[in-house]
């Protein structure tokens, strides 16, 4: 199995679980919204939420691959709190998983004028170059966040898992 079948295989996704602020991209899996499971869910209280809630909703979505709910969720939350990282990096998570990277590469560009290039920023990044299928700006980006931070371990696991995946895809 090649490409992005093989990460799978080789449990990339699973492996890649650590929590939202060391990896926001990691979990398996289709957003449960609705009919459509590409679709960023529609709450008719959203306005009630502070950015903390919308956060604490956005991550317990998130862990549950509803993808199209917590994008909803995180999407508050940066309207809220503009200057929190952590709803850009869960919001950009969460258009990846829906398979809408032209949202998400707008929220990483975003991400990056906040914080810069930083280790879970370039991992991300890669996470979604790798959603994408393409491997080698996934592998570019997994080791400009391991030069970043040579110990983190999910970033070590990401171009481990990475590696074995090509590696397989030319045997």
């Amino acid at each position: 199995m090649n490409g992005i079948g093989g990460l799978f295989r080789h449990g990339l996704l699973a492996a890649a679980i650590v929590a939202l602020p060391l990896s926001g991209c990691s979990s398996a899996g289709m957003s449960a919204f609705g009919s459509n499971k590409l679709a960023v869910a529609e709450i008719s209280n959203i306005e009630t939420y502070t950015a903390e809630g919308a956060l604490t909703e956005a991550r317990a979505h998130f862990r549950n691959d509803n993808f199209g709910y917590s994008a909803a969720f995180y999407k508050r939350a940066v309207e809220l709190a503009p200057n929190k990282a952590e709803g850009y990096v869960g919001l950009s998570a969460s258009y990846d998983r829906l398979g809408r990277f032209d949202l998400s590469d707008r929220v990483y560009a975003s991400l990056y004028q906040m914080t810069g290039g930083t280790a879970q920023y370039y991992n991300n990044v890669g996470y979604s170059y790798l959603l994408r299928g393409s491997l080698s700006e996934a592998l570019m980006s997994f080791r400009k966040a391991q030069k970043i931070e040579p110990d983190n371990l999910v970033v070590a696991n990401n171009i481990q898992i990475l590696e074995r995946a090509a590696a397989d895809s030319r045997a």
